[in-house]
């Protein structure tokens, strides 16, 4: 089978190095929009701009022509969509207009699209309905707890792709599932989308904490807390709320909130050490999916009525309305409650 993975970033150039070392000579194909860094990829054999020291295997395709990358693949192969949330919407409607016959297709993103509070397979279906021209493609989201630097390098992973296809999720485990990494199926998409939107936000909670030096057990507090969150906003959603107990949930939420490559826990670390979001974002060099969704989660729990404290308080945080200890003191200030 061919792969076509859209976007060299981090993630996009670690999962491309994964399906690469296992699928033959210019089966996987990774495209950017950016022709200059692709030249600087095939000299020096690494992404220096997003993921340095990981060697770029030698049968990975380079191509900067998007039509190409796209009409390169038959109804049996796999196009992977590597843009961040922000970028899903233009790519999708793009890769429609180029396609000429069904594709399979799968996202990396994760997060909600901000201006609608609109899951990736929502903003994927109404680009489908404007250009979709009567194709019937088939889609899915490839998620779980992931760092691009470790997979890149071949550290053990294990992933969640959940579509209602079948099809689609064998040709997933295909492409990725090799070597030290496990590919899960699922069919839940709503559980497995907002569970890595939700995660995103409570890392930035957990990394204010951790730099208020809060201690260990408050950690604990918002990392038990912020799942139930979770678990009420997917149900509702439409979701299982099963599937926060997996990888896409619990799994993803330990890694983010606590690991020390998570973009999202250093905002939240920063902002506890009185940065603006301004300085830190500047300074990340990449894209805090949580700071990106933190409202349109936020916007979702008043829609479907779910109660989300840790959420609510971030999304305030993030737009200058409450300091961190104020977060803290607010939340700390609840009324009594039943855990369950």
């Amino acid at each position: 089978m061919k792969v076509t993975l859209l976007g060299a970033g981090a993630w996009g150039t670690a999962m491309a190095v994964q399906a690469a070392r296992h699928l033959h000579a210019e089966d996987v194909c990774l495209w950017s929009r950016n022709a200059e860094q692709l030249q600087a990829m095939a000299k020096s054999g690494e992404n220096h701009l997003y993921l340095p020291g990981i060697p770029l295997p030698k049968n990975l395709l380079l191509e900067s022509d998007f039509a190409a990358a796209v009409k390169r693949l038959g109804s049996d192969d796999l196009l992977v969509i590597a843009t961040p949330m922000s970028g899903l919407a233009q790519t999708m409607a793009l890769v429609l207009q180029v396609a000429q016959h069904p594709l399979n297709i799968i996202w990396l993103c994760k997060g909600l699209e901000p201006a609608t509070a609109l899951l990736p397979h929502q903003v994927v279906e109404r680009e489908n309905h404007l250009h979709g021209r009567g194709l019937k493609h088939a889609f899915g989201a490839l998620s779980g707890p992931s760092f691009a630097r470790e997979v890149g390098a071949g550290m053990p992973c294990a992933l969640t792709v959940a579509s209602t296809s079948e099809q689609l999720c064998k040709s997933v485990q295909a492409a990725f599932h090799h070597d030290n990494m496990r590919v899960y199926s699922s069919d839940d998409l709503v559980g497995v989308e907002l569970g890595g939107a939700v995660k995103n936000v409570l890392a930035i909670a957990a990394g204010i904490g951790d730099g208020l030096k809060l201690g260990l057990n408050a950690r604990a507090a918002v990392l038990t807390r912020g799942l139930a969150e979770m678990m009420r906003l997917v149900k509702a959603a439409g979701g299982k709320s099963e599937t926060c107990m997996g990888l896409t949930g619990v799994g993803d939420l330990i890694l983010t909130a606590t690991g020390d490559l998570s973009r999202n826990r250093r905002v939240g670390l920063e902002l506890a050490a009185g940065k603006s979001l301004d300085q830190i974002l500047s300074s990340l060099g990449h894209v805090a999916e949580g700071v990106l969704c933190a409202a349109a989660v936020g916007d979702l729990a008043k829609r479907l009525n779910v109660d989300m404290p840790i959420t609510a308080v971030m999304g305030e945080v993030l737009a200058a309305k409450l300091t961190p200890k104020e977060a803290l003191k607010k939340l700390m200030g609840r009324d009594p409650k039943m855990e369950v």
